[in-house]
């Protein structure tokens, strides 16, 4: 016969299971994960823009949205990806401003790295800057080939870097 102060072990692991459920549900109501998406709204269409991040905050004056740490940017209407350290979304001018270790990618294969970017949403353009002491760097895909039934001309001859150093 068992003293009365001592459970089995299987029902000392049903016990602890028992307890773990509920203090597992607890702490993910009260500790929410740390990515967080906001989907901004572009005028003409209302097309979506979502940015996903560890941290995300709204100034309702200036309408500005911060994103901060592991910045996701996806813009499927223009068909945009980027990367980034931080982000803000500037909804008044309808501009995103890119910095730390910025990386966007085009469908088709168009890319470009810098440190900072801004994308101006209603040009499609972006202006780019790089770390002090270094370049920018964009690829872009050119088709090369046939033109319209004709062989592609050669390019002309470039004539040898000269070194000022």
């Amino acid at each position: 016969m068992m003293p009365r102060y001592q459970l089995p072990s299987s029902q000392i692991h049903r016990c602890v299971l028992a307890l773990m459920l509920p203090v597992t549900l607890l702490g993910a109501m009260a500790f929410p994960p740390q990515v967080q998406t906001a989907t901004a709204q572009t005028s003409g269409g209302n097309r979506p823009l979502t940015i996903r991040s560890d941290v995300q905050e709204y100034d309702a004056k200036s309408q500005v949205v911060t994103a901060r740490g592991n910045v996701q940017m996806l813009y499927p209407a223009r068909q945009i990806q980027a990367t980034a350290a931080q982000a803000q979304y500037f909804s008044k001018e309808r501009r995103i401003d890119f910095s730390g270790n910025v990386y966007i990618l085009q469908q088709g294969g168009n890319s470009m790295r810098a440190e900072r970017v801004t994308y101006l949403i209603d040009e499609g353009r972006f202006v780019a800057l790089p770390q002090s002491n270094r370049q920018v760097e964009s690829i872009y895909m050119v088709e090369d080939g046939q033109l319209g039934g004709q062989a592609a001309k050669p390019a002309p001859q470039t004539p040898p870097l000269k070194r000022s150093n």
